[in-house]
């Protein structure tokens, strides 16, 4: 990040907002029809102040940048809002970090600083990608921690030889809104304080966006991973299915 990619960014950050606002996926009990429920998993760890939003499997090193954007340091709350699909069953639609109890108005992208910002428009977002259906929520400080510890536990696959048992522990201890497998944990890092959330990324692998949120005072008050945009996705569902029935010999 450097000054010229943060002036550019003053002029294009309010296109680089969520056209949903993703706290209501935490205060409803419906949306299009569908049943909602919210899921507290402990908190998370972020003793420097910066965040990563990660793979946990995949993308989660120390040459990943934190973003730009800093936090209050210390352990946050973190909550997972839950969409009851009728025809996808129940899936993870967005996890917010609380960071005070005061409600969102607005929700600016989260970045690295090194993203393309030339082109932003309202229509796209830059997102972190997820190719182990897995996302977490870290600090760049617990980072080396997580890594010294993989390294001497030294197994041919992290997550068959160590996490998947977590994740059958979690399942067993807390199976709402979990398949048998476990969805979601709360990790701490062997050997330390440090709290690292895991869990299912909304509907698998893909790019998924990352906000923070501000308050009426344009004050930080939270983080959101917006993993299903619940209207979009019916919507298209609604009209794959009419097109299919429109197909359909007489």
């Amino acid at each position: 990040m450097n000054e010229s990619w943060m002036q550019k960014w003053e002029e294009v950050k309010d296109k680089l907002v969520s056209p949903v606002d993703i706290e209501t996926y935490f205060t409803s009990d419906e949306i299009m029809e569908q049943k909602m429920e919210t899921m507290e998993i402990g908190n998370v760890s972020l003793p420097s102040g910066k965040v990563i939003v990660r793979d946990p499997l995949v993308y989660l090193n120390q040459k990943e940048q934190p973003f730009f954007v800093e936090v209050p340091k210390g352990n946050f709350p973190v909550t997972i809002a839950v969409v009851k699909l009728e025809d996808w069953g129940d899936r993870y639609a967005a996890a917010k970090v609380e960071f005070t109890k005061e409600k969102p108005v607005l929700y600016r992208e989260a970045l690295i600083g090194i993203e393309n910002i030339d082109d932003a428009n309202e229509d796209a977002f830059f997102g972190f990608n997820v190719d182990a259906g897995l996302a977490c929520i870290t600090d760049p400080e617990v980072v080396p921690h997580v890594e010294k510890f993989i390294e001497e536990l030294d197994v041919e696959n992290i997550y068959d030889d160590y996490f998947a048992e977590l994740f059958a522990k979690s399942y067993k201890e807390n199976p709402r809104n979990q398949r048998d497998l476990g969805d979601w944990i709360n990790w701490t890092v062997p050997n330390t304080e440090y709290h690292i959330p895991i869990f299912a990324s909304g509907v698998g692998d893909g790019v998924y966006p990352v906000y923070f949120a501000y308050d009426e005072n344009d004050r930080l008050c939270g983080l959101y991973i917006h993993f299903i945009d619940i209207e979009l996705e019916l919507s298209e569902y609604d009209e794959d299915e009419e097109d299919e029935d429109d197909e359909m010999p007489g």
